[in-house]
Order: structure tokens, then sequence, then C-alpha cells
């Protein structure tokens, strides 16, 4: 049986780690520097519940208060990565508003999202609690992950999660045994 085809969007403001969390998924490395992305594409294959999935995942340029939300990031996406740092309080605003402008674009009341809340590692400088994550993530009715792309903490997890979303917004409900109900 061939591969499902994925395509994911990873969004969120300038520097809260979205292409270290891609590299760290790709690559299984972390990559400590900080260059701006324009906009990169990396495509992984992953086994999740028995389906072979090819992954493409757009890692995109940060995103701003003024930032119009890119037409191209609408349209032939499965789901979106929307991530932020818990060290930022702006980067949680920010996300808050590529959501907002997000299902504007789309035109959907619900898409396939995890919340991503990245930089674990750096927990002496939270300015975000776990508790304000998840309840976005539940008001949003999206998966919510706290991940550390330095450490590798919960950096596959957040994939699988949005590969999840995606199931289930097709339809393909998965239990908690694995089972699929269609």
């Amino acid at each position: 049986m061939p591969s499902k085809q994925r395509k994911i969007a990873m969004m969120g403001y300038r520097s809260v780690g979205k292409s270290s969390l891609i590299i760290q998924f790709v690559e299984g490395q972390f990559v400590d520097s900080y260059d701006p992305t324009i906009e990169n594409t990396f495509t992984k294959f992953i086994r999740l519940n028995s389906t072979e999935y090819e992954v493409k995942l757009v890692d995109t340029a940060g995103q701003d208060e003024y930032s119009i939300f890119p037409l191209q990031y609408s349209m032939d996406f499965h789901g979106y990565v929307l991530v932020y740092s818990i060290t930022s309080s702006k980067s949680f605003q920010i996300v808050q508003i590529i959501y907002d402008k997000l299902l504007d674009m789309v035109g959907k009341i619900h898409v396939p999202i995890v919340l991503v809340g990245n930089k674990t590692d750096l927990h002496l400088e939270r300015k975000i609690s776990t508790e304000e994550g998840k309840r976005l993530a539940e008001r949003w009715r999206a998966a919510f992950v706290e991940t550390s792309a330095k450490r590798n903490e919960s950096v596959t997890d957040m994939f699988h999660a949005i590969l999840s979303e995606i199931e289930r917004s097709d339809g393909h409900i998965q239990d908690k045994n694995g089972c699929v109900i269609s």
C-alpha cells in the first residue's frame, strides 16, 4: 500500500524554534545558530498506527501581528503546527493572531492543529504556563504538546499528534487501542 502524503505547515513568531523542531525530527540534530527562515520544505517517511506517511513539513518565515497570512499556506495543507516559545509572551499572542488569520483564510471552523509550547529546556525563563497552553488548545479543539528541540523532548510526539489530528478530521478516528473507526 502506498504511503499517505501529508503536508504540514509550521507557523509561529520568529525564533520560537520552528526550524529547530523540524531539523531535530528529520535529521536528529539540534542546530544552535539562528538563521531566519524564508521557507524550507523537509520530507520524512514515518509509520504511525501501522500506516506509512510521507510527511512534507513546510518551515515558514516567522510571522508577527502585522503579517498578512500567506495565501499559499491556506491551500493544499492537511494540518498546521502553531509554535510559541514558553519564554515569550509575545510569541503566545502572535500564535493566537496566526490562528485567527488561518481560520479566516481557510474558511473552515475547524482545522487540524497542534499547539506547541517549545523551549521547555529554558524552564527558569518560563513566561507561559503549561495550563495556559492547554486552555488555549482546548478552546481551539487542538492537540497540545510542550517540547524542547534542544533536548529532543516530545518532538516526535508533536508530529504524531498532528497526523492523528489530520486523520481525526478526515473521519478516521483512532481510539486508545490503535483501532480505526471510520
